[in-house]
């Protein structure tokens, strides 16, 4: 499977750089196994069933990307994933540039913010350490650092502070993602409610969204690629009623790539457990591309991808490649608007 199966050509201006009011008016491309239906993410009730079972990610993202200075010298710095050190707070991050640094510099985000570099990586990554005090670095980052939109938007406006609520979900509640789970950010409480009335149970898994999800697949031979680990969770009692749901014929949607990959990475893989769903607490890197076969989603809420992303290549993967082709084809036509702030699709799994 090659990296350029996956590419198709999309108009800069179909990139959305703001999201539109209020979230569930976002417009949503109905991907039926016989066709497409143009709605809108309020219309969530009329296309789901009672006794659906939806389940969306309620990770927190924090506000990673800093701007700081190591002398005179500009660098940005967006947080990656924290690393285990008993009494100290370090975090690995992508730096811009990164090559102006070297362990022992001390890089200055503001107000006597600061973290000192400890180490770097073969990837260009860097370790920053913040000392040891939890607290002061909670607040350090509250006050400067900002929301880590995607590069795509970051290259044609600068980031808001109306990101610090646009870019976050209403599911958000435990921090540690660095993106936003995105087909999240359609929905409001009376959305919720709404389902909630028909009949639509619903359930929440965590899944710290990684800046890996933004980066560039750059090998042609999809075979090479690996993906970024991200951790996630999935209780006990969301596998309980999961696996309750499936065993009575009842449909899971899944809100997002991210909650679609923790539920996959979580199902049982041996003949016996096959469908059943399993609880976890552990880091993932589910590369899923077509010929993939899934165990638990039967229905995915997503936003439109970039092309050649891991992302498309899901999608294509949970739909069929052709009627991806073909919605995408559509929404394009259709002036659909894509990406993290963009509109949404419902994709019905490929029989």
């Amino acid at each position: 499977m090659h990296l350029s199966d996956f590419d198709f050509e999309l108009p800069p201006d179909r990139i959305a750089l703001h999201p539109v009011e209020p979230r569930d008016a976002a417009r949503l491309l109905h991907v039926r196994q016989d066709g497409l239906d143009d709605r809108i993410v309020r219309d969530l009730p009329l296309i789901l069933r009672p006794g659906d079972l939806l389940v969306s990610n309620d990770t927190r993202v924090i506000p990673a990307q800093l701007d700081g200075k190591r002398g005179q010298a500009r660098i940005e710095a967006t947080l990656l994933t924290r690393e285990e050190a008993p009494g100290r707070v370090r975090w690995w991050a992508l730096a811009r540039p990164a090559k102006k640094l070297r362990p022992g510099d001390r890089v200055d985000f503001g107000a006597g913010f600061a973290a000192e570099v400890i180490g770097k990586a073969p990837d260009g990554q860097v370790l920053f350490d913040f000392g040891s005090d939890a607290a002061a670095f909670a607040q350090g980052l509250a006050e400067h650092g900002w929301m880590p939109l995607p590069p795509y938007i970051r290259k044609s406006r600068a980031v808001e502070r109306r990101d610090d609520a646009d870019y976050q979900t209403v599911f958000a509640a435990r921090e540690g993602a660095v993106a936003a789970p995105t087909a999240g950010l359609h929905f409001t409480p009376e959305l919720l409610a709404a389902l909630a009335a028909m009949g639509v149970e619903q359930h929440r898994v965590t899944l710290h969204v990684g800046a890996g999800t933004f980066l560039p697949v750059k090998v042609e031979d999809l075979s090479q690629h690996r993906m970024h680990a991200e951790y996630g969770e999935v209780s006990v009692e969301t596998a309980t009623a999961i696996n309750r749901a499936k065993a009575a014929g009842r449909r899971i949607v899944a809100v997002g790539t991210t909650s679609l990959r923790l539920l996959e990475s979580a199902a049982a893989k041996d003949r016996e457990g096959e469908g059943r769903l399993l609880p976890f607490a552990d880091s993932t890197d589910i590369f899923i591309t077509p010929g993939y076969r899934f165990e638990i989603v039967d229905v995915l809420m997503t936003n439109f991808h970039l092309p050649k992303s891991t992302l498309f290549m899901l999608v294509c993967a949970f739909a069929g490649t052709a009627r991806m082709r073909a919605a995408y084809q559509h929404a394009i036509a259709s002036n659909y608007r894509f990406f993290s702030y963009g509109d949404a699709s419902l994709l019905e799994r490929a029989s």
